[in-house]
């Protein structure tokens, strides 16, 4: 468990007269009475063992984290309990985030037992409602014969992902009162095959007449074998609706493995649609041909004429255009974008670089301007596109003993501490961030720096990330673990910047930081791939249990950088692809022409991949800034990508 130091007394942070006032607020940062009946409340809560829980809450009282104790406990008995018990809690701790996690909890049993008078009395008090809660507030109001309920409701059946118990009620009275007809079905039936949800699509297919329903094996059939569906459609497959749109599944759900092969077949069969119809499918044939890189989809998304676009699909037709570097049509592609979508950073900017292509100067400083001026990748091109090279703005003052002082005073914070004292990370991260709320430049700096000073950098950099005037970089972009850091970069002859700019997206420097597919530690090693590594290099007395260690994890999270920036013409923007998504993808995303570096970027298939090379290589120019002292050029960093065919070194080659 990491040991916490004393926040406060730090080389020339305060005096030590300053400590010794404070030291009544500082001091539960190193003690830990009660902390095992707290983990053994929580593991109690876990398991489901109410009379354990009960046990343990005496032993916590005046504990820091007490108040989690009480919520288990009352989580546990939402159904049953007193209103009036969950109101003593929720009285006492109004504002925290336990307690409008345990408000939240409680509107949705009240909402699923439609306890409406209760729900309604509380309703208000929550400031962040989610769907399900939302849902419940609109049958409350539905019960109350407000017919406005039903209009809110409406959008939601084009926008919800699943169809959950508190919103399906609603949905069954919009077709019940005939607000939505068998094409909005059948719009949400596409929408959720898009998405790959086939038995979310099945049920929302319950809602047409019976003799509008289609066979229920075709979904299955079509999701496995789309080509084989198509090759066996009947002559007369149109002549009814869910012929029509069974046959257009099959050529959606083809167009996702081969773009070419599907469009082929469309071909085949598309005078036998509507107008719509086929602009839907060439649009995703557009779409899908983008994603592949694909000199077809352009055309395609031509042929879409004036088709609804989903914002995904809007978005691959101006990266399709970027690739074949037509500034008109990537112009032409913005500004069909609804307003909200082109005000997004990374379509203004492109707009912005199509008109000083097509002559348009003042427009593209006007757009410029409206997105320059921030740490983001987009906002960093923008600003260069205007002269102005990327530079740390002046640092703010360091948090006083009397704003530190008041951080420590934050109830919230001092849970959050507690929790991430007891390796509790998950609630330790929302409750920190939940405190973090309304506060000022100064106070959030005040937090930043108390995060720092306990080695908690992912929330440091979350809590400076939020200044509007007053910043402090050195806290954005922290730099831990030099030792090891430093002396790896030098030997390898890599850029520590760049390695800083990569280990800040990947773990925010938590040293112990575990991904979903098992990546460990601060450079999100997968145990394959840090096991070759260790052999490749000679690591002595390896074991898959000393990876997330940090001298460990820099040596071989390093080294493999090395190897994939080598194999990759030593450019940081496929490299930096590579680490994520691997060398093979990063080559092939290539053109066979050479590349400006941040339309590769822009046009990385993955999504995952394309956000994390755009915050590496910002993070890059910052890192670059603090540690030369200098203003930074990302343009310069990105570069020209060499075309696909170019000369590779598989270095990486027999990699599991």
């Amino acid at each position: 468990m990491k040991r916490f130091v004393f926040p406060l007394l730090l080389a020339g942070l305060v005096s030590l007269s300053t400590f010794s006032a404070l030291f009544s607020v500082a001091a539960f940062a190193s003690s830990n009475s009660g902390d095992n009946q707290v983990l053994a409340a929580r593991d109690a809560y876990r398991s489901g063992n109410a009379a354990k829980l009960a046990k343990q809450l005496d032993a916590v009282r005046g504990h820091e984290l007490a108040p989690y104790v009480e919520y288990w406990q009352l989580s546990m008995r939402l159904t049953d309990s007193d209103p009036a018990l969950v109101r003593d809690f929720l009285a006492p701790n109004e504002g925290s985030y336990i307690a409008e996690k345990l408000r939240g909890e409680w509107l949705k049993t009240l909402g699923r037992r439609q306890q409406w008078d209760l729900f309604d009395s509380e309703y208000s008090k929550l400031p962040q409602p989610d769907q399900d809660t939302v849902c419940y507030a609109l049958q409350s109001r539905l019960r109350l014969s407000d017919s406005s309920a039903l209009e809110e409701a409406r959008p939601l059946w084009f926008s919800l992902p699943d169809m959950s118990d508190a919103c399906s009620p609603l949905m069954d009275r919009l077709v019940l009162e005939g607000r939505l007809d068998i094409d909005d079905v059948w719009e949400r039936v596409r929408r959720l095959l898009e998405a790959k949800k086939p038995a979310s699509a099945k049920q929302v297919l319950q809602y047409l007449p019976a003799k509008e329903l289609p066979d229920s094996r075709a979904i299955d059939s079509i999701a496995d074998r789309p080509q084989h569906y198509l090759d066996k459609l009947s002559a007369n497959f149109a002549s009814t609706r869910p012929g029509r749109e069974m046959a257009l599944y099959a050529v959606q759900r083809l167009a996702r493995t081969d773009a070419s092969e599907a469009a082929l077949h469309w071909r085949k069969i598309q005078d036998k649609f509507s107008v719509p119809d086929r602009g839907y499918i060439y649009g995703q044939l557009g779409w899908q041909g983008a994603q592949r890189h694909m000199s077809e989809a352009l055309g395609w998304y031509e042929l879409a004429g004036d088709a609804p676009l989903s914002a995904e699909q809007a978005g691959w037709k101006v990266r399709s255009a970027l690739r074949a570097l037509d500034w008109k049509k990537v112009n032409d592609a913005i500004q069909k974008m609804p307003a909200a979508l082109q005000a997004q950073p990374d379509w203004t900017y492109w707009r912005a670089r199509a008109d000083v292509v097509l002559g348009r100067m003042e427009e593209a400083k006007l757009l410029y301007r409206r997105i320059g001026g921030q740490p983001n990748f987009y906002s960093n091109l923008a600003d260069e596109e205007m002269g102005l090279l990327i530079d740390v703005p002046a640092k703010a003052s360091r948090a006083t003993p009397e704003e530190i002082k008041e951080a420590l005073e934050n109830r919230g914070i001092r849970r959050a501490l507690a929790l991430f004292r007891l390796d509790m990370r998950t609630e330790a991260v929302r409750e920190f961030n939940w405190n973090l709320r309304g506060m000022s430049d100064r106070q959030l700096l005040a937090a930043a720096e108390l995060a720092q000073k306990n080695e908690i950098f992912d929330r440091a950099i979350s809590a400076a990330d939020r200044t509007q005037v007053e910043h402090n970089y050195a806290l954005r972009f922290p730099a831990p673990h030099r030792e090891h850091v430093q002396p790896k970069a030098r030997e390898l002859r890599i850029d520590e910047s760049w390695i800083y700019g990569l280990v800040r997206q990947e773990s925010r420097f938590v040293t112990h930081a575990k991904s979903t597919v098992g990546a460990k530690g601060l450079m999100q090693l997968m145990p394959k791939t840090a096991a070759w590594m260790a052999k490749k290099i000679g690591l002595k007395d390896f074991h898959p249990d000393v990876v997330s260690k940090v001298d460990v994890n820099v040596t071989l999270g390093t080294s493999y950088l090395k190897l994939v920036l080598a194999e990759l013409d030593n450019h940081p923007v496929l490299a930096s692809a590579a680490y994520n998504a691997g060398p093979g993808r990063a080559r092939r995303w290539r053109d066979v022409r050479p590349m400006e570096g941040a339309i590769y970027a822009e046009s990385i298939p993955f999504a995952e991949t394309r956000d994390y090379v755009k915050k590496v290589m910002s993070n890059t120019v910052y890192y670059s800034a603090l540690f030369e002292g200098k203003p930074q050029s990302l343009k310069r960093r990105l570069g020209t990508v060499n075309p696909r065919g170019a000369k590779d070194k598989p270095v990486t080659e027999g990699l599991p």
